[in-house]
């Protein structure tokens, strides 16, 4: 059982005590201040009513019982406002959390089976096949693959897709693009696609390639070539006009016949979709008999459900109104719309030269993924993205992030991996090895820089929940950051190779060492980011030498 887990078991017992049989939803949460102790509940402030009795009352008795029987490590249990319960803890219970997670190893800790092997299906990307990736695309791409790696760090299985809009007027006008640039004319007048990779693609394409089909390939290829460069990959890529070819839009269409959800009127064939929470009713088939790029959606997300027991989409900031729209199709084929997740991001502002650039495709003055990823790397491009929350507006300054990519805070975190391992090394160079955990004292870790380390690792279970839950990786960022700037503290304060380090003392910080990389490991893993043993130019010898103190 976790520490919340005993505490949560022992207000439990102590309401029942008080004559609380049918408790209130509670919570035993790590207070904002440390001055208030190491946890806190409010059970007596949310069932109180259950008693029949003042807030602060109810709380006052379960203290009172808490008190004749501690949960471990319990050391002081106290009553503070208006009736939270706060436990104040001895050093033990962290000493038990360090052996947890190097017990565990970065494969194990932070890990939980709340999936217990439910499919979820996350569409992220899904870029129009018009051309190469934008630094706006790499905001969706970061973004879905850690909340897939968060999902399965929870016990869900994964399936990462693809949407491939490979059909429609955009697949038009970029052939008569390529085209035309192959021609040396100007595409601009008919409103085609205008950046500097059309000329540079239609230089590449044999006279006798069929455009439309050669595009495509080019395009596809191009796009997952610079997701690999950023360890983002796909289980499945759905084309949109190999799903029409096969029929699944004419099924779907017949269903929703079938189901009496559709109407005419003028001629358009209408999708009853106000009955089911949306605005108003959607065209799926035009007046001319073409179908709406709404319908093949619709039948792509009912292959979806039959693939996830939940079917998540990423979506961009231009996509408010397509959320409601899908969430009536998907009730009005009867299917479970509690299953379906959409997260809408905000938009990526770029600015080089003090001046913002633009994203559009049709656009000249695009920023590539791929160049933003030859500029400063995967790692720094992938923290970047992963900084703030996916619904906030991202502004990167693009000549900062160059010029200055040794202070951005991914060398941060990888400067405290790399530190460890130069520890590894040093003490290996020095004759010291790490005695077994089992028969390493680790009570003698009670300065507040060493328990310090060790809250933090006692946080990263809940926080990765919380994350997975929220679809929230960006608290994984702000978690492992705060560890890394916590463990640089310890590094600074606590000497662990120093002659005049007592040996117990660096026994059981060798082991607090370790713990700290595995911790840092996790998170780094759930952001894609990578864990260097070493980090030029810091590394050696100026890390190697402060591990000598």
């Amino acid at each position: 059982m976790t520490m919340r887990d005993r505490l949560r078991a022992g207000v439990g017992a102590a309401l029942r005590e008080a004559g609380v049989s049918e408790a209130a939803e509670f919570s035993v949460e790590r207070p904002r201040r440390a001055s208030l102790g190491d946890w806190s509940s409010n059970a007596a402030l949310t069932c109180a009513s259950s008693a029949g009795t003042a807030p602060r009352r109810l709380a006052e008795q379960i203290a009172a019982s808490m008190r004749a029987d501690p949960p471990a490590h319990v050391e002081a249990v106290e009553v503070a406002g208006p009736g939270f319960v706060n436990f104040r803890l001895a050093p033990s219970w962290l000493h038990e959390v360090l052996t947890e997670v190097v017990s565990a190893t970065s494969d194990g800790y932070a890990r939980s089976d709340v999936g217990a092997g439910r499919t979820v299906s996350v569409e992220f990307v899904s870029a129009n096949p018009t051309g190469p990736l934008h630094a706006g695309h790499g905001r969706w791409a970061v973004y879905g693959d850690a909340v897939c790696r968060l999902l399965e760090r929870g016990g869900y299985r994964v399936l990462r897709e693809f949407y491939v809009n490979d059909r429609g007027g955009q697949i038009d006008r970029f052939a008569a693009s390529l085209e035309q640039a192959r021609s040396d004319s100007d595409s601009s007048e008919s409103g085609g696609y205008r950046g500097d990779y059309i000329a540079e693609w239609a230089a590449e394409m044999p006279a006798d390639a069929d455009v439309r089909q050669w595009g495509l390939r080019r395009a596809r290829h191009d796009q997952t070539e610079t997701l690999d460069a950023m360890g983002v990959t796909f289980d499945l890529y759905t084309s949109e006009a190999e799903l029409v070819a096969r029929g699944a839009m004419d099924d779907i269409l017949e269903e929703l016949h079938r189901r009496g959800v559709v109407y005419k009127l003028d001629g358009a064939l209408l999708l009853r979709s106000s009955d089911f929470g949306d605005a108003e009713d959607r065209v799926v088939v035009k007046s001319n008999g073409e179908p709406t790029y709404f319908l093949p959606d619709i039948a792509y997300h009912h292959e979806k459900f039959g693939r996830g027991d939940t079917v998540i989409d990423v979506l961009g900031a231009d996509h408010h109104s397509y959320v409601p729209r899908m969430r009536a199709a998907l009730a009005a084929l009867g299917l479970d719309i509690d299953a379906y997740e959409a997260r809408v991001g905000q938009v990526v502002n770029l600015r080089r030269g003090g001046e913002s650039v633009r994203m559009g495709k049709r656009s000249g003055g695009m920023v590539l993924m791929s160049d933003l990823l030859d500029s400063v790397g995967a790692d720094i491009t992938r923290l970047v993205y992963l900084l703030q929350s996916i619904d906030t507006t991202l502004s990167i300054d693009l000549d900062a992030l160059s010029a200055q990519s040794s202070e951005n805070p991914v060398y941060y975190l990888q400067y405290a991996h790399a530190r460890i391992r130069s520890l590894g090394r040093q003490a290996a160079a020095r004759g010291v090895e790490r005695v077994p955990l089992a028969e390493a004292d680790l009570s003698v870790l009670c300065g507040e820089r060493e328990l310090d380390v060790l809250r933090t690792l006692a946080d990263l279970p809940d926080i990765t929940l919380s994350a997975m839950q929220a679809r929230a990786p960006h608290q994984i960022t702000a978690w492992a950051r705060n560890h890394a700037a916590t463990f640089h503290r310890f590094w600074h304060d606590c000497p662990i190779l120093s002659s005049e380090t007592d040996e117990n003392l660096r026994q059981a910080r060798l082991w607090l060492v370790e713990a700290a990389r595995t911790g840092l490991a996790v998170a780094l893993d759930i952001l894609g980011v990578s864990a260097p043993e070493r980090l030029a130019p810091v590394d050696e010898p100026a890390a190697e030498a402060a591990s000598s103190r």
